[in-house]
């Protein structure tokens, strides 16, 4: 059996607002594939319905070839944490765990592994969720969704509440996961992690598909990066020169020329310069500035669209 996800033509509307717009991409085993966008650009909406908790308008999204809700004993196929603060707050995290594992007919020590694998002490297994920091849930979370041992997971988010220790541990628990070949889908407003540990990338924006690729295709894009005394003269001077440049987040612009024609038009123009380097060095956070600039919904979807609850950062 394959365990890819697969999404193809994916369109989920409420009512005249569009969350997920014809959306099609492919998370191949091996791989984390990073999915980035801004606050309402239907991440968590597209992750809904590959899940199996919200239906699809048109188009499919399928675990292994199947629908979500075709997978005999899902648990044991995908693991899915969309929201750790949804847990059951009057519950131990050991009886969280317990049911999960009864459910799925596991062996009660795969409880005391998942435990043991998120760092949750017998003590703080005992305790309520509600007793539990955003951290704690989150570990529970990953917990959960390890429990069955499958070979797909999704997860929205599961950085968020994590201190610099725990985002180092769940990444190396992620990457020796597709590392063994598993499948991961990965959300997460946390750039710099995305960078190192995703294989592939996706943004979306206003529910579209704006970039996609490997990680290497998406940085290492043409062009140069370049900041003058005055940005404005120098984007006349490109300009007059036939060159399009874009203003970038911060000052500077950003062109498809190479660092050597910028230099060339600035010195001619007499435009002394601050800073000129080629394009590919911008890193993640650039280009997802870049690739976004257009599509923030600046709070429109919360307004639009169901409201979906992800946990604050603590």
């Amino acid at each position: 059996m394959v365990t890819m996800i697969t999404v193809e033509n994916l369109t989920k509307t409420y009512g005249a607002f569009t969350a997920v717009d014809d959306v099609s991409f492919t998370c191949k085993p091996g791989m984390v594939t990073g999915f980035l966008g801004p606050n309402g650009a239907g991440k968590s909406t597209t992750m809904r319905i590959i899940a199996g908790l919200t239906p699809a308008g048109s188009g499919s999204a399928t675990v292994s070839g199947v629908e979500f809700g075709r997978v005999p004993n899902p648990g044991t196929q995908v693991g899915v944490l969309l929201d750790a603060s949804a847990q059951h707050a009057g519950r131990t995290g050991r009886e969280i765990l317990t049911l999960s594992a009864m459910t799925m007919g596991l062996p009660m020590s795969r409880v005391d592994e998942m435990l043991h694998l998120v760092s949750l002490t017998p003590e703080e297994s005992k305790r309520r969720v509600r007793n539990y920091s955003l951290g704690m849930r989150q570990r529970l979370g990953i917990a959960n969704a390890l429990l069955g041992d499958p070979q797909i997971l999704i997860l929205d988010e599961p950085a968020n509440g994590l201190d610099p220790a725990g985002i180092h541990w769940m990444r190396t628990l992620l990457r020796g996961y597709a590392d063994r070949g598993g499948t991961v889908l990965l959300s997460s407003h946390l750039l710099h992690e995305i960078e190192v540990i995703a294989d592939e990338i996706i943004v979306i924006g206003q529910g579209k598909i704006i970039a996609q690729g490997t990680k290497d295709e998406l940085l290492q894009a043409s062009g140069a990066l370049v900041r003058a005394g005055d940005d404005t003269a120098l984007s006349v001077a490109l300009s007059a020169a036939g060159i399009t440049s874009t203003p970038r987040s911060g000052g500077g612009l950003t062109t498809e020329a190479a660092p050597e024609q910028v230099g060339k038009v600035a010195a001619a123009a007499g435009i002394p310069l601050i800073e000129l380097r080629p394009a590919e060095s911008a890193g993640l956070e650039e280009m997802f500035l870049q690739l976004t600039n257009e599509s923030q919904r600046e709070g429109s979807a919360s307004a639009a669209a169901p409201a979906q609850t992800v946990g604050a950062q603590a």
